[in-house]
C-alpha cells in the first residue's frame, strides 16, 4: 500500500522580501566611524509595501472582525515574511487592544512585548511603539504598530488591557522617551533615575562613559580612532 504524502497548506501565507533600496556598509552606517576595525557588515533598507486583499489565511476574517467592532481601526496593513501587522492610530490603539482581546473570533489573550523604534525621517511619526499579541485560542500572532510624533511622545498604555506590559512599558519610556499615559508608574528601569536622555534614540551620543579597566581608559566610541 503507497501512502502519498502531501504538503500541508500553510494557513498564514508568506509574502516575499522585497528587493533592498540602499545598501549600508561599515559597522553602523556609512559615514560613521567603524570603531570595531572590521568593514565588512552590511545592513540593508528595505520598504515593505502596503498590502492589497485578499491577505489569504485568517488575516482577512480578522480584519473584517476588527473593522466590525472599531470605527476605522487600521490605517495600513503590511504582511511580510508570514507575519501580518496592523498600523492602528494612537487614538484608537485602546478600543483596538481591547476588543483584540475580549471579542470571541479574535481573542489575542497575551501581550508578549511593547518595544520603540525611532526612524528620525518618518516626519511627524519618528516613534514607533510595536506591540506583538497571540491568540492562545486560535494560536495565532499579530504585530500592532502605533505611531507618534517627537514634539508629542504620548501613546496609551496596554497595561489596562494587559497587565503584563507594565515593565515593557517602561522599558520603552526609558531607551525612547515614548510617554505611555495612563501606566500606573512610568519610571526609569534599566537606567538610573536622573539620566539625562534615551540611549536608542538615534539622535542620541553615540560616545559613552569611559571605562578604566587595569589602568587603561577605554573612550567612548565617538572618541576612538576609526579605522577607515
Amino acid at each position: 500500500m503507497t501512502v502519498e504524502n502531501t504538503p500541508a497548506v500553510p494557513e498564514t501565507p508568506v509574502a516575499p522580501t522585497p528587493a533592498p533600496v540602499s545598501v549600508e556598509g561599515g559597522m553602523w552606517s556609512d559615514g560613521s566611524p567603524d570603531v570595531s576595525g572590521f568593514g565588512g557588515l552590511a545592513r540593508f533598507t528595505h520598504v515593505i509595501p502596503t498590502a492589497q486583499r485578499p491577505y489569504g489565511g485568517w488575516y482577512d476574517a480578522a480584519s473584517d472582525r476588527i473593522a466590525s467592532l472599531v470605527s476605522d481601526p487600521i490605517v495600513r496593513v503590511v504582511i511580510d515574511r508570514g507575519e501580518m501587522t496592523w498600523y492602528v492610530a494612537r487614538e484608537k490603539l485602546t478600543e483596538v487592544l481591547k476588543s483584540l482581546r475580549d471579542d470571541a473570533q479574535l481573542r489575542f489573550e497575551m501581550c508578549a512585548s511593547v518595544s520603540g523604534v525611532h526612524y528620525p525621517d518618518d516626519a511627524g511619526a519618528e516613534l514607533h511603539v510595536v506591540l506583538h499579541l497571540q491568540s492562545m485560542t486560535h494560536n495565532r500572532r499579530l504585530r500592532v504598530e502605533t505611531t507618534c510624533p517627537d514634539t508629542d511622545p504620548h501613546v496609551p498604555s496596554a497595561v489596562p488591557t494587559y497587565p503584563a506590559a507594565d515593565w515593557h512599558e517602561r522599558e520603552t519610556w526609558d531607551m525612547f522617551g515614548i510617554v505611555f499615559d495612563g501606566h500606573p508608574h512610568l519610571t526609569r528601569i534599566l537606567m538610573p533615575d536622573d539620566w539625562a536622555g534615551h540611549p536608542q534614540r538615534k539622535d542620541y551620543p553615540l560616545g559613552g562613559i569611559p571605562v578604566e579597566f587595569k589602568g587603561a581608559v577605554v573612550p567612548p566610541p565617538d572618541q576612538r580612532r576609526v579605522y577607515r
